[in-house]
């Protein structure tokens, strides 16, 4: 069987990590999904937008950091201290038989464009930027939300946060529409939860800043934000 990639994700994450483990862990952050030429066909988004539409959407995609990393039978998630093993099916590992990645997202707005047809605006995704899409399905409320459904040793975790200390110095550099969406983002914990050095200094590129920080027990404190371009 022979995927083609329908469509890439733009996101404000051009690697690994800082990356949502969870797709709308952090609500306001913003992305857009392109067509590929081939599919820019705005009559195969007819009826998914708009009042009328769907609010949400299933996003079928591909781990491609990890396409050739091969798997295992069991992995060890990082919220669980990354000593616990876990079945590999049991996680959303991306060390996976096939690398697949399943996404639910909020649309934003759909917008006709010249150059590159339409044009999905999504809030919540937990994709890197250029990541391969496969598919984009509906998300069906009545069906796709099982109310009695439970969360596995994942509710142990459900309720982890981090306070965030972002000196309003450094906040500034950041331009009014990325300060919310990166403040969540660093509210869930993005180094792994496992590491203990409070002098340690982490860092990722978030849009054109890179974001650098440390971790205290439940304290992440921002060091500095600098633009990169």
């Amino acid at each position: 069987m022979e995927l083609d990639i329908i469509a890439r994700m733009h996101s404000s994450f051009p690697e690994k990590f800082g990356i949502p483990r969870q797709s709308g862990i952090v609500p306001q952050l913003s992305s857009h999904i392109v067509f590929e030429p081939k599919y820019r066909s705005a009559d195969a988004l007819r009826g998914l937008g708009g009042e009328d539409g769907f609010s949400h959407i299933w996003i079928l995609w591909q781990f491609s950091e990890n396409a050739d990393s091969g798997w295992s039978p069991t992995v060890r998630p990082p919220r669980l201290g990354g000593n616990k093993r876990m079945g590999v099916f049991a996680t959303r590992s991306p060390f996976r038989p096939n690398p697949i990645g399943l996404s639910c997202v909020k649309i934003d707005r759909i917008e006709m464009t010249e150059s590159m047809g339409p044009v999905i605006y999504v809030l919540g995704a937990d994709l890197m930027d250029n990541t391969p899409i496969y598919d984009i399905k509906p998300y069906i409320p009545h069906i796709d939300a099982q109310r009695d459904a439970r969360g596995g040793f994942s509710e142990s975790t459900a309720l982890y946060r981090l306070d965030v200390n972002f000196p309003e110095s450094l906040m500034k550099v950041l331009p009014l529409s990325l300060r919310e969406p990166l403040k969540e983002v660093l509210a869930n914990g993005p180094r792994p939860a496992y590491h203990n050095d409070p002098e340690r200094i982490y860092g990722f590129p978030f849009g054109n800043y890179e974001i650098k920080f440390k971790v205290d027990g439940l304290l992440l404190t921002v060091v500095d934000v600098q633009p990169t371009a």
